[in-house]
């Protein structure tokens, strides 16, 4: 299959992906403010229960350090285990209050209460159909981001723009996960209802202006746009927007 066919083909994947998932992960809740020092997350892209931590993390607005922990990975899982006590993910480390902290539903509830001040909402609350619908979108993503691929490991980590419903974005963290490559991953979910829809056409006409302040509108006075996925690798000062732009980039890069 072709490669541009292959990736339209991952994309409605994704797309499957966010939609049984309820595009949970797209729409600040409420924008906190970064803690001091940064969390750390060490995940699976495509374990559910990790992406329901991921969610929580767009709705919050709060940025995180990812450390890949894909099946058959060596790079971060022995830190993991050596932090934790298991080799069980998601796995949260918050250095600002000492918490470390398995299980999706205890992490979310941790954020909330701990950098919003409030209860889960209702949205992002623990429901007993979600651990199937999740197994069921992780499926139709084809499990990418399951199991570790041969890659070279990068002298800093590099620096992702997403949001954790975009299903551009998606792939890019399948590959990153994969290739055990650690990130930053900066949530720019969307901050309201008028910026639901592609970068390109957004439901409100005309051009686009972000919420003057937040961290959409940071990003648009760099950028000129709020397009995500984008990848910064301080490696190479590397650039790049569009999804298979970056994937090819990081295959080129660090595969093999």
């Amino acid at each position: 299959m072709p490669n541009v066919l292959l990736h339209n083909v991952n994309v409605l994947g994704s797309v499957a992906t966010s939609s049984l998932t309820a595009w949970r992960g797209c729409l600040v809740v409420r924008s906190v403010a970064q803690p001091e020092k940064p969390l750390v997350l060490y995940d699976m892209e495509a374990c559910p229960y990790c992406r329901r931590v991921r969610e929580a993390l767009t709705a919050l607005n709060l940025d995180v350090d990812i450390r890949p922990c894909p099946k058959g990975g060596r790079r971060f899982r022995p830190e993991a285990e050596a932090l934790g006590g298991k080799q069980q993910y998601p796995l949260l480390v918050d250095n600002n209050t000492g918490k470390v902290l398995y299980e999706s539903t205890a992490i979310v509830e941790y954020l909330f209460r701990e950098y919003a001040g409030r209860p889960v909402p209702r949205f992002y609350s623990t429901r007993a159909h979600q651990g199937a619908l999740g197994s069921i979108a992780s499926a139709t993503s084809g499990l990418r981001g399951l199991r570790a691929e041969a890659a070279r490991a990068p002298e800093q980590p590099l620096r992702l723009w997403s949001f954790e419903g975009s299903p551009f974005s998606r792939l890019v963290r399948e590959k990153l996960c994969e290739l055990e490559i650690p990130y930053t991953l900066h949530n720019l979910g969307k901050e309201h209802w008028t910026e639901i829809g592609p970068a390109k056409q957004r439901i409100k006409p005309g051009p686009y202006r972000p919420i003057p302040g937040g961290k959409r509108d940071a990003f648009f006075q760099q950028h000129q746009r709020v397009q995500v996925p984008y990848l910064e690798d301080p490696n190479t000062n590397a650039s790049l927007f569009e999804s298979s732009r970056i994937l090819d980039y990081l295959e080129r890069t660090y595969a093999g």
